[in-house]
């Protein structure tokens, strides 16, 4: 499968991310990369990771497919690196929070790791 690659920015990513676009966002990353996800249900000693970006394209195609509202809030670079903060609703209210950081190469992402909670 082939797949364009886009350059990742801060405003490309919120772009992407608002607009609940997966494939642009799958587009953001390396053909290896890694996302890693911390959570109640993954700890930090035992992550969720998400693989390659076949794997990673498939993470997005899932939460761009929900109904929720996504807004990235806060984005920071600093050469190879890239942090943003998300916060995200569901219809029902439920609030969902994340910070993720994004380590780039060559204009990708080679990782990333999440950090993410929600109202139980």
């Amino acid at each position: 499968m082939l797949t364009k690659t886009h350059t990742v920015d801060g405003a490309a990513i919120k772009k992407a991310i608002e607009g609940r676009d997966g494939k642009m966002l799958s587009s953001f990353y390396a053909d290896d990369a890694l996302v890693r996800v911390i959570d109640r249900n993954n700890p930090p000693s035992k992550p969720r990771e998400i693989r390659g970006r076949a794997a990673i394209t498939t993470f997005w195609d899932d939460i761009c497919s929900r109904a929720m509202t996504h807004k990235v809030d806060t984005t920071i670079a600093n050469g190879d690196s890239l942090a943003f903060t998300q916060a995200c609703s569901y219809p029902d209210g439920t609030k969902v929070f994340a910070a993720a950081m994004l380590e780039l190469k060559n204009g990708q992402i080679a990782r990333q790791t999440v950090v993410q909670a929600w109202d139980e």
